[in-house]
């Protein structure tokens, strides 16, 4: 038992000692492969900085195995199982060994691609060279500059609009009412979005321009003294629904379709383009003619009125990528900032806008301006070009406009025709000048209608409006007496429904007052100038020229008349009382009868014209006969 016990023993020795003898060979082999490498240079230095000299050169395999542990696996622990360690190494060695072999194949073929691609690579790089040493211009760029430069010194006068346009709140006419709504909506601490109404040329766009000036200033609004005002036309913004462009909100600059910046570009970058309403961010966005802006384009701005920012997406973003700059991350992410006040400008009427827009603004409605305020504008106008103006020529000029706009622009014309036949000294525009300028321009007056103080058979002045302008109706009729029934009532063709029943129900009154069945008279009814007229606010007039034309009673001419009537006699209410009243007034008219229940409607402080308002026709007639 005890011999077998001493064999046993022995062999295992045996094996022991041929596995440290493999470890000697190998250890032997890896330091060889590692000199030839990485160089036997390299593998010295590292083994004299890391202090290994001994444990290299030792008897000990435990002592050399360690060494190369520290060379090669980057680790100091003790080596207690050296045949574990030794497979690590070779591991590691294989692991670089296969590294050092791939990045040999790609210089080879870095060095084989140079090789072919070297003279169009060195034309390249000597191009380069050119451009930076000649720069970015060139001889046709150069003069091209200078062109631009030269157009830069020429500077003209300020033109006649922008000398003559309000500087000051209190310099807008006519519009009281409206400018102290304006103001009243951007002075409070919670500024309302707004939609403007009213005519051309009567301070909308000045008024809400100014209006901010003053918010600006004001402690109670929330408003910079930086807060922009950004003015665009609705009429002039063209987008594509696809989003490729977008002046109003922004729109993303694709990198293969539309192109973005080129170092954006290369790298495929899609780059967001904020629009208006970001640059109007902390102020006010101004839209004149908002009713013509798109219907589509109207919805996607209520969104972003809702959001107070604009969102934007592209297939391209990719929000894991490195390469994308931070503002552009912010922009995908947060989007832009547009929290800013809306105010609109429209000559339509309400009903024309789009609803969800006008539930979302407060409105506010601009007057027609009268004959008196287009003279004070010529007035104000004159002290600013610093010239003299004939009383009477102002108001020549009132009777040819109703626009303050218009009424600057015939100024300017009399203004450069004087300077050009007597000079710039001492200017006095005179009645003469203005005629002469009226016939040049082939200026017609704004009222062809002729205001008597006489009487007339069969004729009387109605009242409409379009577009809040009001204008003057004038209305006719004449009445031939039949020997028997049949008679029949002609009217406009070109008349609307409504106003065709109009003259029908004339005609039940005309019958209940007087007694006399029409079927006995052909009566012919005209509206001159054959307009398109529609609605029944023309009823009372249409009754009073049937009437007069019947009964041979004469009608006064300085008198005009609004209203609808129905069979029983009454004067029902109608609209846009207020533009009606200013069209009589610039016409000429000294009375104007409306009805009673438009009495609550009416807040005009026009002294040359007495407002009237009547419940039926008798209360009518007792005034126009």
């Amino acid at each position: 038992m005890k011999k077998a016990v001493t064999f046993e023993a022995k062999y295992e020795e045996d094996i022991l000692s041929n596995a440290y003898n493999k470890l000697y060979y190998k250890v032997d082999v890896i330091y060889d492969l590692m000199k030839r490498i990485w160089g036997e240079e390299y593998i010295s230095s590292a083994i004299n900085s890391q202090g290994l000299n001994e444990n290299i050169e030792s008897d000990s395999i435990e002592d050399r195995i360690y060494a190369l542990q520290r060379l090669v696996l980057k680790k100091d622990s003790y080596v207690d199982d050296p045949i574990y360690v030794m497979d690590c190494i070779e591991k590691e060695l294989i692991r670089l060994i296969a590294k050092n072999h791939v990045e040999s194949e790609l210089e080879s073929e870095v060095e084989e691609y140079l090789r072919d691609k070297q003279d169009k690579l060195i034309d390249e790089i000597k191009l380069s060279i050119i451009k930076k040493k000649k720069g970015k211009e060139n001889s046709k760029t150069f003069k091209k500059l200078i062109h631009l430069q030269k157009l830069d010194t020429i500077k003209l006068s300020k033109s006649a609009m922008e000398l003559l346009r309000p500087s000051k709140i209190d310099e807008i006419v006519g519009q009281k009412r409206a400018v102290s709504s304006v103001l009243s909506k951007l002075a409070s601490p919670f500024p309302q979005h707004m939609i403007l109404y009213g005519p051309p040329g009567v301070g909308k766009t000045t008024t809400a321009r100014l209006a901010l000036s003053i918010a600006k200033k004001l402690k109670s609004t929330p408003f910079r003294d930086d807060a922009p005002f950004i003015e665009v036309n609705g009429t002039t913004i063209r987008w594509d629904p696809r989003e490729i462009t977008n002046p109003l909100l922004g729109s993303v600059h694709d990198p293969i379709y539309q192109g973005s910046k080129k170092d954006l570009a290369e790298i495929g970058i899609p780059e967001p383009k904020p629009g208006l309403v970001t640059d109007a961010h902390g102020g006010v966005l101004f839209i004149d003619e908002i009713g013509e802006l798109d219907l589509e384009l109207q919805f996607k701005l209520l969104k972003v009125l809702e959001d107070k920012k604009v969102e934007f997406s592209s297939s391209y973003y990719d929000p894991d990528d490195e390469n994308v700059p931070s503002y552009i991350k912010k922009l995908f992410e947060d989007g832009a900032p547009a929290d800013f006040i809306l105010i609109g400008a429209t000559t339509r009427e309400p009903h024309e806008i789009n609803p969800a827009l006008r539930s979302r603004c407060a409105e506010v409605y601009f007057e027609p301006l009268s004959k008196n305020d287009i003279k004070d504008i010529v007035l104000n106008a004159a002290k600013k070009l610093k010239i003299e103006i004939e009383e009477e020529a102002a108001n020549i000029i009132s009777s040819y406009t109703i626009e303050g706009r218009k009424a600057v622009n015939i100024l300017s014309d009399v203004y450069g025709h004087v300077v050009y036949k007597r000079g710039l000294k001492d200017i006095n525009i005179t009645c003469d000048d203005l005629y002469e300028v009226i016939s040049l321009s082939r200026l017609v007056p704004y009222n062809k209608v002729s205001i008597k103080d006489s009487c007339e058979v069969g004729r009387i002045f109605g009242l409409g409006v379009s577009g809040f302008i009001g204008s003057i109706l004038e209305i006719e009729a004449v009445a031939f007496e039949r020997d028997s029934d049949g008679g029949n009532i002609r009217f406009n063709d070109t008349a609307g429904s409504m106003a065709k029943d109009s003259v029908f129900n004339a005609a039940s009154v005309i019958r209940s007052i007087t007694g006399k069945d029409i079927s006995h008279y052909d009566i012919h009814v005209n509206i001159i100038g054959g307009g398109n007229v529609d609605g029944p606010s023309a009823g009372v007039a249409i009754t009073v020229a049937m009437l007069s034309a019947i009964t041979q009673k004469p009608v006064k001419q300085n008198i005009a008349i609004t209203g609808e009537i129905s069979i029983l006699g009454h004067v029902k209410p109608v609209g846009g009382i207020i533009e009606k009243i200013y069209g009589a007034s610039q016409a000429g008219i000294k009375k104007v009868l409306i009805p009673f229940e438009n009495s609550k409607d009416v807040s005009i402080d026009d002294k040359d014209i007495e407002i009237i308002p009547v419940k039926n026709i008798d209360d009518v007639l007792k005034i126009v006969f």
